[in-house]
């Protein structure tokens, strides 16, 4: 993809820049903001393209997990969306990891850096959360994100995208990545149920594929997406709607159950099901925001020895195994974008993801159309 600018090493950064900002719940509107200025360790992304995810509909609507000076994120100039690509245009203090010219995605957490978590490795669990401070960043949940037309970002979450792929498949490393974290711990051949088809779900789903899982299922409701799952890698498809998805479980493992269940649906009874679906000593990784306390019998969790945690972002670099992945076509995460924007159109982007309509899955906005 060549670009006259980049064959220069020369681009032109403006002053101001058109961006997206939180105004009260459920709103947001356009402004003029300067155009931000990137530090040592960090360089100004010129943004291509940026993939609307369910937690940004989940900011503007309650404001967690987004927190902006201590609170929410409503009425402060703030920009939303984390899940963008672009173009490096300029590179901060001492900065030669990436030049000027170089095309990235990006990932949303660069975290303090000094913290006992992030020392580990898991900076999405960062212990200075939020805290600019210490070195906390985290674009469109506590710094300025993607919906705009530039962005300062970390070089560490930073991944460089091929000359191959599209913008529009770049913006979806993030989601990959997601799934790749909470599938860190497969082993190639165990077997895996995916509970929710949305796009952490389908990503999931060719993920496990990708590590070797077998079998793989994918249990839902919506028959276009299930059989979306069976092209990204499902062995199976459960329509939760026609059959009991447990009974289905089981019937597919001989009775045996599977060793691994990632929760993409958020439903409130996902959990104990789940619980249902797993051998004794199998996993759970809950990857999806329920909107209620959820009930669940933790005995039977007990007695069977199966772990449960959740996922937070995509740890553990693993936005960059998800990318080796996507570059090596293990898989085609592009069937999963199903709709294109121009940044001006924001609200109706965010009406299309939103209310599903015309079956949108992930929808992308981009600088030019």
């Amino acid at each position: 993809m060549s670009d006259p600018a980049r064959l220069s090493n020369e681009y032109p950064v403006p002053e101001q820049m058109r961006a997206w900002v939180l105004g009260g719940p459920g709103e947001i509107r356009p402004t003029q903001k300067p155009v931000p200025q990137p530090g040592p360790a960090e360089v100004l992304v010129r943004i291509d393209a940026a993939a609307i995810c369910a937690t940004d509909l989940e900011i503007m609507r309650h404001g967690p997990p987004a927190m902006v000076d201590g609170g929410l994120p409503f009425n402060k100039n703030f920009t939303i969306g984390h899940e963008y690509m672009g173009t490096v245009v300029k590179l901060g203090p001492a900065v030669d990891e990436y030049s000027v010219g170089d095309r990235v995605t990006v990932e949303v957490h660069a975290g303090c850096g000094r913290c006992a978590r992030c020392r580990q490795g898991m900076y999405t669990s960062c212990l200075n959360y939020g805290h600019l401070a210490k070195g906390h960043r985290a674009n469109g949940f506590t710094t300025d994100g993607g919906f705009a037309q530039y962005a300062v970002n970390n070089i560490n979450t930073l991944v460089h995208v091929p000359d191959d792929m599209t913008d529009e498949e770049a913006t979806l490393v993030v989601t990959a990545g997601t799934a790749m974290y909470g599938l860190d711990v497969l082993i190639a051949g165990e077997g895996v149920v995916v509970t929710g088809p949305g796009p952490i779900g389908l990503l999931g789903v060719a993920v496990a594929k990708a590590l070797g899982a077998d079998p793989v299922i994918l249990t839902g409701t919506r028959e276009r997406r299930l059989e979306l799952g069976k092209k990204l890698g499902a062995d199976h498809v459960v329509n939760a709607r026609e059959e009991d998805a447990v009974a289905a479980v089981r019937r597919i493992t001989d009775g045996k159950g599977v060793q691994f269940v990632v929760e993409c649906s958020g439903a409130p009874n996902a959990l104990d099901e789940a619980a249902r679906m797993v051998d004794r000593g199998g996993r759970i990784c809950l990857a999806a925001f329920p909107h209620d306390k959820v009930p669940v019998d933790l005995a039977h969790l007990v007695r069977n020895n199966i772990y449960v945690y959740g996922i937070r972002g995509e740890g553990q670099s693993a936005t960059h195994r998800a990318m080796a992945l996507m570059k090596q076509k293990r898989f085609d995460a592009k069937l999963i974008h199903t709709h294109t924007f121009a940044l001006d159109e924001l609200p109706t982007a965010l009406k299309y993801a939103r209310e599903r309509v015309d079956d949108a899955i992930k929808v992308v906005v981009k600088a030019t159309v």
